[in-house]
């Protein structure tokens, strides 16, 4: 039987796109507390499936298909640029395809300008009526209000109009940053995209005896299996280790292990290819926020999945990507060890213009990698790392950095790394790393 929680969100999501929900509504319609309707809300809202603007309240939106996931709705854009929703609220629930901005004469504008643009412009009431006309929404910027009659025409045409007090180049940058954060998430492979479904998976009820282990081992030659509960909870895992020596009608119960290890479907596969090899794991339930089985996924599905994301072209660059991008090789020093060269620009550092501590970390990671690369196969697992900041890194420094192998065994290494600017130490770093073979 489906608990409170998994009820609302299923209520959640027969609704209408593009209807207003509340917390009280929610609460009366389906006869539960405040506080149960508001925590669904908030799932309902992480899963993609209604947005909440302030003054606006939430509503439901349509939930994004994973191709589609670099487009954004219109209620997001009023989030992301702390907008105020005019009129069109009805919209607000639709996608936009791509936005342009109006800095140009009208004529010119209504060529580039169509059906399900977001149209960036200034107080040009005529050129609102013609966008949204084109089945464009309109963003105003600068602070400005629209005309009633605007207004009144957004509404009849469920299309937005929305005001915000930045200006247009900022407002495009934010927008324009959301959609590539949104295409970077589309690149990273999560445990959703490759567990086996809970339909199609094997398991075992805490109720069962071993026999019904054995029974299911014959026929599907896997010796791991989840246990649950009636309601699909998961209480424990059942391998051919704990198996051994028991009595055949011993109680599952009695012999599993309790308390698994488990993950979620948003989890990244590289996070759980690392739990699988830190901890020994073979396979891991796939469990949602109620510990409810989802699925299952094994070593093989994740060593599959990451050849897969190996041979696949990136399409945009992480700030560790430009951070790894931007080390170079500059000369050599005493031990026959690599010196590397690094460039601080203003995106790397804090509003008073030093270095970031997420920018250092990496910057000291990636020299550690660099300086382990001939003694490994395989990955790095940073296990302890100590971090001292001697003065503060100002922003367009040249970098020097300096890693330096201090011990290295088949499973683990020690790296320092120092990093000066002019001839003066500015940080430095200690670092225990595990060492992981690929096999």
């Amino acid at each position: 039987m489906a608990t409170k929680h998994e009820q609302i969100l299923e209520y959640i999501d027969t609704l209408p796109v593009g209807e207003k929900i509340s917390v009280r509504q929610i609460a009366k319609a389906l006869t539960v507390s405040e506080g149960t309707a508001y925590r669904a809300i908030k799932d309902a809202e992480t899963k993609g499936y209604v947005s909440t603007i302030e003054r606006v309240g939430t509503i439901r939106i349509e939930q994004k298909k994973k191709e589609n996931i670099e487009k954004l709705t219109y209620a997001e854009v009023v989030n992301i640029i702390d907008g105020q929703v005019l009129g069109g609220r009805t919209g607000l629930h639709k996608m936009l395809n791509k936005f342009v901005i109006g800095a140009m004469k009208l004529e010119a504008m209504m060529r580039y300008t169509e059906a399900g643009n977001l149209l960036i412009i200034g107080n040009r009431t005529q050129a609102q009526e013609h966008a949204l006309r084109a089945g464009a929404a309109v963003l105003i910027t600068g602070g400005f209000d629209a005309d009633e009659d605007v207004k009144k025409l957004a509404d009849e045409l469920e299309l937005p109009i929305i005001s915000t007090s930045y200006d247009t180049f900022t407002v495009a940058t934010m927008i324009n940053r959301a959609i590539y954060d949104q295409l970077i998430k589309k690149e990273i492979v999560l445990v959703e995209d490759i567990l086996t479904k809970v339909d199609d998976t094997i398991y075992l009820h805490v109720d069962d005896t071993l026999e019904e282990w054995y029974e299911k081992n014959q026929y599907t030659f896997h010796s791991r299996f989840p246990v649950v509960d009636h309601n699909l909870k998961v209480h424990g895992m059942v391998t051919s280790k704990d198996v051994m020596g028991q009595e055949k009608y011993a109680g599952i119960d009695k012999i599993m292990t309790k308390q698994p290890i488990t993950v979620g479907p948003n989890t990244s596969v590289a996070s759980a290819a690392h739990i699988m090899i830190w901890e020994g794991i073979e396979l891991l339930p796939v469990v949602n926020e109620q510990n409810k089985l989802q699925g299952i996924i094994s070593r093989q599905d994740v060593l599959k999945a990451l050849q897969m994301i190996q041979r696949q072209p990136q399409v945009g660059e992480t700030i560790d990507d430009l951070i790894s991008n931007g080390v170079e090789v500059v000369g050599e020093k005493k031990g026959d060890k690599e010196v590397y060269q690094f460039a601080v620009t203003p995106q790397m550092t804090t509003g008073i213009g030093t270095i970031s501590y997420g920018v250092f970390t990496t910057l000291m990671t990636d020299a550690a990698n660099r300086a382990l690369k001939p003694y490994k196969k395989g990955d790095l697992v940073i296990e302890n790392m100590t971090i001292y900041f001697i003065k503060p890194v100002q922003m367009e420094s040249m970098l020097e950095i300096h890693p330096k192998v201090l011990d290295v065994g088949r499973k683990f290494g020690k790296v320092d790394v120092e990093v000066y600017s002019e001839g003066v130490l500015m940080g430095k770093s200690l670092m225990i790393c595990q060492l992981i073979d690929r096999h």
